[in-house]
């Protein structure tokens, strides 16, 4: 009983290894469509993320501004010398 065990333990432990060194299937190749689709999307990502970085620095262009005091409105007043 005790060696079955012992057998039985060993043939999974080698079952094991073995299945964490299996190598994997290739992918299928893409076909042309399915490569312009998935360029489409990546330019459409890469735009998106233009105009949302513009956006941000937008508003924290016109955060600086306007906490150091200067109006986006109006053009900045140059200081007079006395």
């Amino acid at each position: 009983m005790r060696k079955a065990l012992l057998a039985l333990i060993g043939g999974l432990m080698i079952g094991a290894f073995a299945l964490s060194h299996a190598k994997l299937p290739a992918p299928a190749p893409k076909s042309d469509a399915e490569k312009s689709a998935e360029a489409a999307k990546a330019a459409a990502a890469k735009a998106k993320e233009a105009e949302l970085l513009g956006k941000a620095q937008d508003k924290a262009a016109a955060n600086y501004k306007k906490n150091k005091g200067i109006s986006m409105d109006a053009p900045a007043k140059t200081a007079k010398k006395k």
